[in-house]
């Protein structure tokens, strides 16, 4: 009996009792973990029955309305509302409401009552894929990409002398990055993209240094100390040896520090106050969180508790005495706003339909500003990962607090629309990693392994909804990652309000593990061979990938089992390639994998995907997978640079001058341009 009012305790918060694994097979979840779980999110656990009553009493946190439709909610007899615009306009409940975040005010016989209230778009249908049959760009991870003039690892300059090029010499249209969300104010700084301490704001790591104007104004011997700085990382940054990004960073630390106190010219001072005025009080909390764990450490939950709460009076009275820190990083933030907009301007006035395509990651760290920002909108106790899968058959921890279902709704999910305004600010689109997440997470309970969670479910007309309208009024492209265990409906729901999905090569399979001939693709979809989480091709080819995962103790059956399977994969799609024409009968695809990572790009031209993606890893040569997930410092994830088949570094001035490597990018992507045509 207790396990069933335990589980109807769930559905009321919407905590999975079971699952569907990536077999397709039914898993209950244990008592244990539902408990776990339930208490986290603020449920009394200790009479299920009552509290689950309770919670069936409560009222609708947010109500959200689809543009031209009226809301669907039920007034008691005699009661009337009305909305308030975010505009302060008074406007009847019905249907006509504007796009955007307003506030329902409902009257009745125990008095007036207020929710958040948000008018979304039914459906999005960015300009570029109204114009163009087929958008095509390259992926890469930026900090990976690096120039002769960068800091040892990539940067905004980098990324938009690779727009640049690859618009006018390649006619791409995107360039897809990794997240470049902020890390930590000091080292160590966070190797990987997808665990920033805030995903509203950006990282100091990516600014060149040289085009912040302030610098021209320094004497020379100010600008000969900086160039020392930079000298012995710009050395190391043309070798192969995996990317330190603590030494990048101590060193353009003292770089700002010395252009921070430059004085700037009048139009420069206007348009920082313009910008500061305009980011208003969250920015301030996030250079305060900087400021503060730079005397306190980048854990927030380790600080002293009178400042762990951002709302408190001890807060702003160490953000005065902080004040040239907290003013330093608002700074920064300016800095990066101007180089963002560079890097996409550059991109969209070289041709590009889309520009710079910017990656959401899912969550930040538990310590991080986001988290002491956001707060009460995160659950402390749960840590969001997955599953296990075919990959990763004892699942994944990712270490970072799930959004709460009902306390994001009571905002009117205000945190998530300022991180996506932001993520759309200088980009023409944005890819969400691990897009489920909107619907559901994978929360496993502190202490426990990555295999005893289970999912909590999210009112998925407000989550979809505050993207959609993020993206409507950006007129931006959403790619949804949607690899892994995926509902059926959710596929279909994305795609219903225009948002792609995304197709790899290496799992477009049958049920019986025989690969889809390019016709049976869907259609709206990013497209690609891989994605940061895989092999690039010549390791995939090789099995080479199967052999590091079975150093790492990875493999959850024997090695040979895996090496056969992933061979038998490789065969299975090498004789599709012959047969389709695209991929000579003698080419071996160990000893030639430039052969094979052309005719799969020709192989995905072929298909109907609304967008393709290249991953300039594949186009290079490279054999170094940019991240093994299951691991943390087992492998150098998020530090391995742009190398070449030989292991040589590639850097950007060499993509743009080596006839022998355009040569090769041009054989792979050749097929993928031309508005999907064959060249």
């Amino acid at each position: 009996m207790r396990d069933v009012q335990l589980a109807h305790l769930a559905e009321q918060y919407g905590v999975a009792t079971e699952y569907e694994d990536w077999r397709g097979r039914r898993v209950a979840v244990s008592p244990e973990t539902v408990r776990a779980v339930l208490t986290a999110l603020g449920a009394d656990t200790t009479d299920p029955e009552a509290a689950a009553r309770e919670r069936a009493r409560q009222l609708p946190p947010a109500v959200v309305v689809r543009e031209g439709k009226a809301p669907d909610l039920a007034l008691p007899d005699g009661a009337h509302g009305t909305v308030e615009t975010v505009d302060g306009a008074l406007l009847p409940l019905g249907p006509g409401l504007p796009l955007g975040a307003h506030t329902l005010r409902v009257t009745a016989a125990n008095g007036e009552h207020q929710a958040p209230l948000l008018v979304v778009p039914d459906r999005i249908e960015p300009t570029a894929l109204r114009r163009k049959k087929r958008l095509w760009g390259l992926m890469t991870q930026v900090y990976s990409v690096r120039s002769r003039a960068s800091w040892g690892t990539g940067d905004l300059r980098d990324l938009a002398e690779l727009t640049d090029w690859s618009a006018r010499d390649l006619g791409a249209d995107f360039t897809l990055v990794n997240p470049v969300h902020a890390t930590e104010p000091l080292p160590p700084v966070e190797p990987s993209p997808y665990l920033p301490v805030s995903r509203r704001y950006a990282s100091p790591l990516y600014l060149r240094i040289e085009d912040i104007p302030e610098y021209a104004r320094l004497d020379p011997a100010q600008r000969e100390g900086i160039q020392r700085l930079a000298r012995p990382l710009r050395e190391r940054g043309r070798t192969a040896d995996l990317l330190d990004r603590n030494a990048v960073w101590e060193a353009k630390r003292q770089a700002l520090e010395v252009l921070f106190q430059v004085q700037r010219a009048p139009g420069r001072e206007a348009s920082l106050r313009a910008y500061l005025e305009r980011e208003g009080r969250p920015l301030v909390e996030f250079a305060t969180w900087n400021a503060l764990a730079e005397e306190y450490g980048t854990d927030f939950r380790t600080w002293p508790e009178h400042l762990r709460d951002v709302g408190r009076h001890a807060v702003g009275q160490e953000a005065l005495r902080l004040w040239p820190t907290v003013e330093f990083h608002r700074w920064l933030q300016w800095l990066l706003d101007e180089q963002l907009a560079h890097a996409h301007h550059t991109a969209v006035n070289a041709g590009m339909s889309l520009g710079v395509v910017h990656d959401l990651a899912l969550g930040v760290q538990p310590g991080g500003a986001d988290a002491w920002m956001y707060g009460d909108a995160l659950v402390p106790g749960l840590r969001v990962g997955a599953p296990p899968d075919e990959f990763n058959r004892r699942g994944q921890d990712w270490g970072q607090p799930p959004w709460h279902p009902r306390r994001l709704a009571e905002l009117g999910y205000a945190p998530l629309r300022q991180v996506l305004g932001q993520a759309l600010r200088h980009s023409g689109g944005v890819r969400m990693d691990h897009v489920m997440g909107l619907f559901r997470v994978w929360c496993v309970p502190e202490g426990a392994s990555p295999d005893q969670g289970t999912y909590i479910h999210y009112d998925h007309e407000g989550t979809v909804g505050s993207l959609l309208l993020a993206a409507h009024r950006a007129d931006a492209v959403v790619v949804g990652e949607d690899l892994g265990t995926v509902e059926p409906w959710v596929r279909e729901h994305l795609d219903d309000r225009g948002i792609l999905g995304t197709s790899v090569l290496w799992f477009e399979q049958d049920s019986g593990g025989r690969p889809l001939t390019p016709d049976r693709w869907r259609t709206d979809c990013l497209a690609t061979v891989a994605t940061h989480d895989l092999p690039p091709v010549a390791s995939f080819l090789s099995t080479e990938h199967v052999e590091l995962r079975d150093r790492l103790g990875l493999l959850g059956r024997p090695v040979a089992e895996e090496r056969a399977d992933a061979e038998e994969r490789v065969e299975r799609w090498r004789c599709l390639l012959v047969e389709l024409g695209l991929l000579d009968e003698d080419v071996d695809p160990v000893a030639d994998p430039a052969a094979v990572v052309a005719a799969m790009h020709a192989y995905l031209a072929r298909t109907p995907a609304r967008m393709v993606g290249v991953a300039l890893t594949d186009v290079v040569g490279e054999r170094r997978m940019q991240n093994q997930p299951g691991t943390s410092t087992e492998y150098p994830n998020w530090r391995i640079p742009l190398t070449s088949v030989e292991g040589e570094p590639v850097l950007v001035d060499e993509l743009l001058a080596d006839p022998r490597m355009v040569a090769r990018i041009r054989r792979t992507v050749g097929p993928v341009g031309g508005d999907g045509q064959i060249l």
